[in-house]
């Protein structure tokens, strides 16, 4: 149920701010990359997380520009 708030929070964004909140994850999923080479994660799920949270902007962003041809 916490994925359908999040997304449902990502609808009501506007297209700049889903490539804003997309750059975010991106430097996110970087960071928890290189804490899990470093042996620093401790919540390794995580890394799961952000990818699938990628996912959801990224198929926002085309569904949106699909919309707007």
């Amino acid at each position: 149920m916490k994925s359908k708030k999040y997304v449902e929070d990502l609808r009501t964004k506007s297209a700049a701010e889903l490539n804003e909140e997309l750059v975010a994850a991106k430097k996110e999923l970087f960071n928890l990359r290189f804490q899990n080479a470093t042996n620093q994660l401790d919540n390794t799920s995580r890394i799961h997380e952000v990818r699938k949270n990628i996912a959801r902007i990224s198929t926002l962003i085309a569904q949106s520009a699909k919309t707007a041809d």
